[in-house]
């Protein structure tokens, strides 16, 4: 049994290692295509180490002896984030096809849902699939809100890094870390800043509505952020700030509210 564990973790192991030669090769071919830069190339390898890096940790402290077909499907996602990613480091030296770009992030959105129907379908939905499907959309939005920063400002970064600032927050304030209830309004809201981000950044409306596309999804983002945290906030006076820091949540205190989260986002993922 332990040399089946064994070889089952290996075999999991060696998917991620494939994950980042597929992303080396997506990288090849965009410069084939393109002619990157440095500035591309070392961003893309960058993310294709740390990638891989961070996934084959949190597979081995999970134990799952397999990567599962949605996992793969995210994975994919992961592999054309990376390209994306790549193009926007390189448009700081040079511009890159607008068309290649939106191509890429517009297949990386649709695809978003996939994973969670595959992983409902087969009955392989884990607490690792849903956090890597939550950081791949959020790494995602964050490239994206950089790309339209430099034609909007740096009012866009606000979008990319809310998710993270409240992450940071959390850790500061251990109130943050009780779990949210469900909601179909921030799921939408969350799905909208990708859409939003990706209409801003092919530049087909003028300044002024892309402008006006940008400044709607920061705005709902604040919203819905802003909704979540007074939630929390009005929670944790009802519970005298002992959520998620009490034996009975244990280890649930050492995650962050979005990791929490998961739990409840695994029911539609």
């Amino acid at each position: 049994m332990a040399l089946n564990n064994t070889y089952d973790a290996r075999l999991v192991q060696q998917e991620t290692a494939v994950g980042a030669g597929v992303q080396i090769l997506v990288l090849a071919l965009l410069g084939t295509a393109i002619g990157m830069g440095p500035a591309g190339w070392v961003t893309g390898l960058v993310f294709a180490v740390a990638t891989w890096a961070v996934l084959s940790r949190a597979l081995h402290r999970s134990g799952l002896r397999t990567f599962g077909p949605a996992n793969r499907v995210t994975l994919g996602r992961a592999t054309l984030v990376g390209g994306v990613t790549a193009l926007v480091a390189d448009s700081f030296v040079s511009a890159p096809p607008v068309s290649l770009l939106v191509g890429l992030t517009a297949v990386a959105l649709l695809l978003d849902g996939v994973d969670g129907k595959v992983a409902r379908r087969t009955g392989t939905s884990t607490a690792l699939g849903a956090r890597f499907d939550m950081e791949v959309d959020a790494f995602l939005i964050l490239v994206l809100s950089v790309y339209v920063s430099m034609a909007l400002g740096p009012w866009v970064l606000l979008i990319g890094a809310m998710r993270y600032a409240f992450v940071a927050a959390a850790r500061v304030a251990p109130w943050l870390n009780a779990p949210l209830p469900p909601s179909t309004a921030r799921k939408t809201v969350a799905a909208m800043q990708g859409i939003c981000l990706l209409v801003a950044g092919a530049d087909l409306l003028p300044y002024a509505g892309n402008f006006a596309v940008a400044l709607l999804a920061l705005a709902l983002l604040l919203w819905s952020f802003g909704r979540d945290v007074i939630w929390l906030w009005r929670e944790s006076r009802t519970t005298g700030g002992t959520e998620g820091t009490g034996a009975d949540t244990a280890p649930a205190g050492k995650r962050s509210a979005l990791e929490l989260e998961l739990e409840l986002e695994l029911a539609g993922r």
